[in-house]
């Protein structure tokens, strides 16, 4: 079985076609469950993830292969990473012959600690980057992994939300602003960037909000995981 992939992910085949110059996008998709997003039942994001949003909401086989990807990393978790080390070694030469370097986003939607299982140690000349919900992941990956921190406002994941900030992190957070409307300038004081144009994060100044539009079951969320116009500082 396949796991990376480089045009399935709409966003990182957008990424590929407005910010792919110098590089090749890719990405791994599981299907995220409380194991592999630890994270997920503190801040409430479980129903509102993009799981079944995109092309999985269209073609069924979608979430099928990511599951049976997920299976297969709690079933026999050493063979997994043998094929993913496999597939990066892969992804690499494809990079090379086209005279560009490759970057990676290994939690597209599961909040794994990579850098436990030392993928990004060796692969030192490939740039890594995910969301994390995960505060205690911030400044503990090599030099080739960024984190950015995905933020929510629920009360039981506040801790969570202190520790990123104290350790510096760029925040990711979804406003309940439509497609096609702009986002907020400004989010308790910082710069917000539009994250929704490409999936780049490794290329984001330090300090910045990540701005992201609700999409799919995030539009009707109101457990506070997704931040609404009248929380914004403008």
């Amino acid at each position: 079985m396949k796991l990376l992939s480089i045009d399935s992910n709409s966003k990182l085949a957008k990424t590929n076609k407005v910010a792919g110059e110098n590089y090749l996008y890719a990405g791994l998709s599981l299907m995220p469950d409380p194991i592999i997003c630890p994270g997920s039942k503190a801040a409430q994001c479980m129903d509102v993830c993009l799981k079944e949003s995109g092309l999985a909401a269209v073609y069924p086989t979608i979430a099928l292969a990511r599951q049976a990807k997920t299976d297969w990393y709690h079933r026999d978790t050493a063979g997994f990473l043998r094929a993913l080390i496999k597939d990066l070694i892969a992804l690499r030469k494809k990079a090379a012959k086209l005279g560009k370097r490759a970057r990676v986003r290994l939690n597209v939607l599961s909040d794994i600690a990579w850098e436990h299982h030392g993928i990004p140690q060796i692969f030192s000349d490939i740039e890594f980057y995910d969301y994390t919900k995960r505060a205690g992941r911030i400044n503990k990956t090599p030099p080739n992994y960024r984190l950015t921190f995905s933020y929510s406002g629920v009360k039981t994941y506040a801790r969570q939300v202190e520790r990123a900030a104290a350790a510096g992190a760029n925040m990711a957070v979804v406003f309940h602003v439509k497609k096609g409307q702009a986002l907020p300038k400004l989010w308790q004081g910082k710069a917000v960037i539009d994250g929704d144009e490409h999936d780049g994060r490794f290329d984001d100044p330090a300090g910045v909000i990540v701005g992201l539009r609700a999409k799919g079951p995030a539009i009707q969320d109101a457990s506070g995981f997704v931040v609404s116009l009248g929380k914004v500082a403008a």
